[in-house]
């Protein structure tokens, strides 16, 4: 659901974020609103860990991490120890990631952190809210997850909230989008590290998590448009409208494919036992299995949601916590069911990116039209839309090599003791690579399929029509079309809310 537009905070609480909400803090579109029960499930849990410390080893603060884990760290120690693991660990290489994408881990791990388990201090929570209040934050890298804990990202969070490191800008402009060329509005105060501090602070998949919600987002607006886009190509070429009756997908129950359906139906006001009126007794795949594939989809993006809103809160960190006042070593920052999520919902992304593509073929086609070969307009060999199948189709190999299972990955590190990763990090950096390319095929097809409508003797009196007629060009003569794909891209929002 869409916020309330006069609502300009997102509650932080470790047990309400949402996907939507994490989008809005990565946006600047919104502020963090902490609860003070959450912050005081914090403080509780910090003191609990003091107290099992005293009693007995803990990972990471009586010990040393990974194969150190048999290692023991004096008591008086313990502070230099955290300090040295953050120093230690801020290795991540390759190029800065974007502001939106590190403001989006930072509402991630607040959150988690207000779930109460990690044993941190408040303080820490405070200043990773602050820094997204005041539009700053930390300078992360690229590469260092594995999906097992986003070991670096949150080692260099961590030296810059201690004020080791320097903060950037990413203050919002005033379309809410980050501008990291803005100086920040003020800096969080650095904070005082304490025994425990630093590995409650790494023991996450924040990163991975934050970037999966935006991807995830992306994913979601785009499939949404997707069933404007293919109801326009439906209606294009006269398309039977059998394959999308309610009662064809009330006797196979899925839901993806039933709500694919439906929306067509909505879209092109269609009945829900449509007659066929079509030209042809069915139609070639791109049309006719566009809901069980589209509908496989949604199902997949469904699935991504909710995996991302379990994990952010909910405490991953180890050892864990507990209210009662136990700790628990365990290995639930293992990131499985989130790599195997956006893995798979990269896989259907490309299975319905195909059929937009195929559509876009069909339209190019006078056989299935009765109108033009490509869609052209004067001399018989002029080529129309012709070179659009090329785009559409060289965005989609960017987006099948994108499909390619980062979950079947292996690693084996720190002397052999940790000897699996998930690569949760990797898919989410697929999966936006994946609707980036869809976003492009998706506009191809919106721009051929407005370009046939309009040739028809009476474009169908849709709203996804009329909103799309609007905003491309009506010129037909050979031309370049990038600038129509660019506005076909910048539209599929606007669909997607029709």
């Amino acid at each position: 659901m869409s916020p309330d537009a006069g609502d300009t905070h997102v509650v932080l609480d470790g047990q309400g974020l949402d996907l939507t909400g994490i989008v809005r803090l990565a946006d600047a579109a919104a502020e963090p609103r902490v609860q003070a029960d959450a912050l005081e499930r914090v403080r509780r849990s910090w003191e609990t860990a003091g107290r099992l410390a005293a009693t007995g080893r803990l990972y990471g603060r009586g010990t040393g991490v990974g194969a150190h884990r048999s290692v023991t760290v004096d008591p008086d120690d313990e502070t230099a120890h955290g300090l040295r693991l953050l120093r230690s660990h801020a290795g991540g290489a390759g190029p800065l990631l974007p502001a939106r994408q590190v403001r989006a881990m930072l509402a991630v791990r607040a959150n988690q952190l207000l779930a109460g388990g990690s044993g941190i201090h408040p303080a820490f929570v405070t200043a990773l809210t602050e820094a997204l209040r005041l539009g700053a934050h930390p300078a992360v890298n690229e590469y260092g997850g594995l999906g097992t804990g986003d070991l670096t990202a949150l080692a260099q969070t961590g030296l810059t909230l201690i004020g080791e490191r320097p903060w950037l800008a990413s203050a919002a402009d005033s379309a809410g989008r980050p501008r990291p060329d803005a100086p920040p509005d003020g800096l969080p105060a650095p904070v005082t590290p304490g025994p425990g501090d630093a590995l409650a602070l790494l023991s996450s998949n924040a990163l991975a998590l934050g970037r999966a919600a935006l991807a995830g987002h992306d994913a979601e607006v785009l499939l949404r448009a997707t069933h404007a886009v293919a109801a326009l190509s439906l209606a294009a070429v006269s398309g039977s409208p059998e394959a999308y009756a309610a009662e064809v997908h009330a006797l196979r129950p899925y839901p993806g494919p039933a709500r694919a359906a439906a929306e067509v139906r909505r879209l092109l006001g269609m009945p829900e036992r449509p007659r066929a009126a079509g030209r042809r007794i069915q139609d070639p795949y791109g049309f006719r299995a566009f809901p069980q594939v589209h509908g496989a989809a949604l199902e997949a993006s469904g699935r991504l949601r909710g995996i991302i809103e379990v994990e952010v809160n909910c405490p991953s960190e180890n050892p864990l916590v507990t209210p009662d006042g136990h700790a628990y070593h365990h290995g639930g920052f293992f990131a499985t069911p989130l790599g195997l999520a956006l893995d798979g919902l990269n896989l259907a992304l490309l299975q319905t990116a195909q059929l937009s593509a195929a559509r876009l073929a069909a339209l190019g086609r006078a056989d299935l039209t009765g109108l033009p070969a490509f869609l052209a307009a004067g001399p018989a060999s002029s080529s129309g839309t012709m070179i659009l199948e090329y785009t559409a189709n060289s965005a989609l190999a960017e987006l099948r090599s994108s499909a390619a299972p980062a979950s079947a990955g292996h690693a084996v590190v720190s002397h052999g003791l940790e000897e699996a990763a998930s690569f949760a990090g990797q898919a989410a950096r697929q999966t936006q690579r994946a609707a980036d390319a869809y976003t492009t095929v998706l506009a191809c097809e919106l721009v051929t399929a407005v370009r046939a409508l309009r040739l028809l003797p009476v474009p169908p009196p849709v709203p996804a029509f009329t909103v799309a007629a609007a905003a491309l060009p009506p010129d037909t003569e050979d031309r370049p079309l990038t600038g129509d794909v660019t506005t076909a891209a910048e539209l599929l929002p606007v669909l997607a809310a029709l």
